[in-house]
């Protein structure tokens, strides 16, 4: 199985405000998951879910019996990661050696959830959940939504901003070489003090990324990346250069995005 870019659509406000709801925790915690776990994006450039192959888990799924011959992505420690797309290079090796367990051992999309929860999630296999998540963010969230859900302690700990169990229960106990606890006080300090992540903003800047207007992130804020991008697709667009997300070019955004 080849994971082929989706429709790749950004979170809309309904999807958020779905997840926030069900989840009952304050929307500065969301965010901060979500920045902390994909740097605020599911998707790469090229529309597909954004991962980060495992090859711990490979290898204790297929019980190590590729791990001489192919350390790089089966091996008893963890690591090895080389990032972004190279990720799927890495995914396409272990394919080639056991789909199921390859697509089991990779974590997807906003919330980085990992194949081998799909079927404990209420999806059919890993395949199943990959071919959601490959539709949109909305589509990786509720996936994130239900993990959360599922998991009583995870839940409890997220609504009461206990960030070194949340961090604990969703990244396992290696969770502090990271600073994950950390990470997450910041951005939801951060997001408390100086607002949250504009859906639209998000939206708009995917539509500049999917169509290589580098906006230097997609992290819901307007900052000189995002300006410099807008200006580049009214430009290119020959529209009115405003610098501005106007309605008229977020409309032309969606319709070239599309």
């Amino acid at each position: 199985m080849a994971i082929q870019a989706g429709e790749a659509a950004p979170l809309s406000q309904s999807g958020f405000d779905s997840v926030l709801n069900r989840l009952g925790v304050d929307q500065e915690a969301l965010w901060s998951l979500l920045t902390v776990e994909t740097r605020g994006f599911g998707f790469l450039p090229d529309r597909r879910p954004k991962i980060l192959f495992e090859r711990h888990i490979f290898h204790k799924r297929t019980g190590g019996r590729f791990s001489d011959r192919h350390p790089n992505i089966s091996s008893p420690s963890g690591n090895g990661y080389l990032g972004d797309a190279a990720e799927y290079d890495r995914l396409a090796q272990a394919i080639k050696l056991d789909h199921d367990a390859a697509l089991e051992s990779a974590s997807w999309g906003l919330g980085q959830v990992m194949g081998f929860n799909a079927k404990k999630l209420g999806y059919q296999s890993a395949e199943a959940m990959v071919d959601e998540f490959c539709k949109g963010e909305n589509e990786q969230l509720e996936g994130a939504c239900r993990f959360i859900s599922g998991n009583n302690p995870l839940k409890t700990a997220f609504t009461n901003k206990r960030w070194d169990r949340v961090a604990f229960f969703y990244n396992g106990r290696a969770h502090a070489e990271n600073g994950y606890a950390r990470k997450l006080d910041h951005y939801f300090t951060l997001y408390r003090i100086k607002g949250c992540p504009s859906v639209r903003t998000r939206i708009a800047q995917a539509w500049l990324t999917y169509l290589r207007y580098s906006p230097r992130g997609v992290d819901g804020i307007i900052g000189d990346g995002t300006l410099a991008a807008i200006v580049a697709f009214q430009q290119d667009r020959g529209m009115n250069v405003t610098a501005e997300l106007d309605d008229a070019t977020f409309e032309a955004l969606k319709n070239a995005a599309s």
